[in-house]
């Protein structure tokens, strides 16, 4: 995800301080809660909140009904509160308009022929626009009133290095599997789209990972995506499965840096061993948090972690791997924003922020970036310290109350929905009774919980995240059906069964 013209890596942003629950009650409801966290598949139809999360997707649709251009057929980048629309969009941005209409049918908000009728505008834009003719791949930004290819970034008038983004071509790429497999009228064209883009163009042999992106007027792109944990792997994902990545590529990565002194940088010692796949030795390091073993992202932030899965059954392919991390994951999130950093709340994720500007938000603890991403916009930080190696003492851990202006973001907990469906539900609940965050485009983006201001406006990426992540559960795991085929299973599916992360067991 890119949210401003690339500089290097894409990684992936009110009223009195609401403390009205007493700590200790917290801890007891969090201990209760966290431990009954499961992978559980989507809930039956007529459990309660059903009608809630129905209504969640109705307004979140309506969000991006109301950005997306009635001639190209794409959305913009983010909508503000009169109505109005950015200029730009990206290769993102289209794809979770893709799913999100798919989405929006399956839960009937809208009819079988709108669907269509919106799916076939937005291809026929997308067949027109420029893009990279030896890769097929899309460049990363566009006016979305036209498709024409941006080479000024409209915001501010300043020259604009056009890109292809390696994750931000994935989303695209996921957006038309789901079509291909979902609108069957349609099929064909998502499918013509979908086979012309290479994501082998990206794959570095010296070092079996794909570049960030790659600027074809300079001839050169930043390498490279180096943690496995993290939205990245959906282009992995998509690479192996079209059989233009080899399947050795999803090991290239770093599951936690090496436990060495040279990288007592990162945010804690990892704990594990080295095992090999597919001739690839892997470190398989894991920290904890919270007592809790968990294979971190850079930033320690929901998306990262977790927005792959709303297409690939990770949890059921990795039962050694990805069935551990995804709910410790959550399970994480959970724990830092009701007891860690005591806001009565929780989901931190890259977004728009409240007090203006695009931030990335995360849970310091559960990152490798020894520096952030906080969760809070006064970047309060944990650091306990590299056991057995100079210069790095573990320093005392920061009270909640250190923890000011801490930023929430409510997709973030939608990305927790396939694991703690009642936490998840609850924690949108509170938000919604404690802040004004919730309007006729569904949430805002995210919420300063010290102040109740509210960011002003919608990102479409971030209401991708909450449609997917509703569609899935109320719609039997629409979009990992319309997403998977024969080749995921198998060419993606063996390369996660075989892996054992270093989580310990419980």
């Amino acid at each position: 995800m890119t949210r401003a013209p690339p500089q290097g890596q894409a990684r992936p942003r009110r009223g009195a301080t609401m403390r009205r629950i007493r700590r200790c009650a917290v801890l007891a409801v969090v201990s209760v809660l966290l431990a009954t966290l499961t992978a559980a598949g989507p809930a039956s139809p007529g459990d309660e909140g059903d009608a809630q999360l129905r209504q969640y997707a109705v307004d979140t649709w309506a969000s991006f009904v109301a950005m997306t251009d009635p001639a190209s057929g794409l959305p913009a980048d983010s909508l503000s509160p009169d109505g109005s629309t950015s200029v730009q969009t990206s290769t993102t941005n289209i794809g979770a308009y893709l799913w999100s209409a798919v989405v929006a049918r399956r839960l009937r908000i809208i009819s079988e022929r709108e669907l269509e009728t919106r799916v076939a505008r937005t291809l026929t834009t997308l067949e027109h626009m420029e893009r990279h003719t030896p890769s097929g791949q899309f460049y990363n930004w566009y006016d979305q009133r036209s498709g024409a290819k941006l080479t000024v970034w409209p915001p501010t008038g300043e020259p604009l290095t056009p890109i292809l983004s390696s994750v931000d071509n994935g989303w695209l790429a996921a957006g038309l599997r789901v079509v291909k497999g979902y609108v069957r009228p349609l099929a064909a064209r998502a499918d013509a789209l979908y086979r012309s883009m290479d994501f082998g163009f990206y794959y570095q042999p010296d070092v079996n990972r794909i570049l960030f992106n790659y600027a074809p007027s300079e001839g050169t792109g930043p390498c490279c995506y180096d943690t496995v944990v993290s939205e990245s792997r959906i282009a992995s994902y998509i690479g192996i499965a079209n059989g233009q990545l080899p399947q050795k590529e999803y090991f290239g990565t770093w599951r936690t840096f090496p436990a060495g002194c040279d990288y007592s940088f990162q945010e804690q010692r990892p704990v594990g061993v080295t095992r090999t796949y597919l001739g690839v030795p892997v470190f398989e390091g894991a920290y904890t948090y919270a007592g809790r073993g968990i294979v971190p992202s850079w930033g320690g932030s929901a998306f990262e972690a977790l927005m792959p899965s709303l297409f690939v059954p990770e949890e059921k392919w990795g039962r050694q791997s990805w069935a551990q991390n995804l709910p410790n994951t959550v399970a994480a999130q959970e724990h830092h924003g009701l007891v860690e950093a005591g806001y009565g709340y929780w989901g931190f994720s890259p977004s728009d922020d409240p007090a203006g500007g695009y931030q990335a938000y995360g849970v310091d603890g559960a990152g490798m970036q020894p520096d952030g991403y906080p969760s809070n916009d006064d970047h309060t930080l944990v650091d306990g310290g590299y056991a057995g190696c100079p210069g790095r003492p573990a320093l005392p851990a920061p009270a909640p109350s250190a923890y000011t202006h801490g930023v929430v973001t409510p997709h973030a907990s939608f990305l927790g929905l396939r694991f703690d469906r009642a936490g998840v539900l609850d924690n949108l609940a509170k938000l919604r009774r404690d802040f004004p965050v919730y309007s006729r485009w569904g949430f805002a983006d995210s919420v300063d919980v010290q102040t109740g201001t509210v960011a002003a406006g919608w990102l479409s990426l971030d209401q991708g995240i909450v449609m997917a992540a509703i569609g899935n559960e109320l719609g039997n795991d629409v979009l990992r059906r319309a997403f998977g085929g024969p080749d995921m299973t198998s060419r993606v599916k063996p390369v996660l069964a075989m892996e054992q992360f270093g989580i310990p067991r419980r």
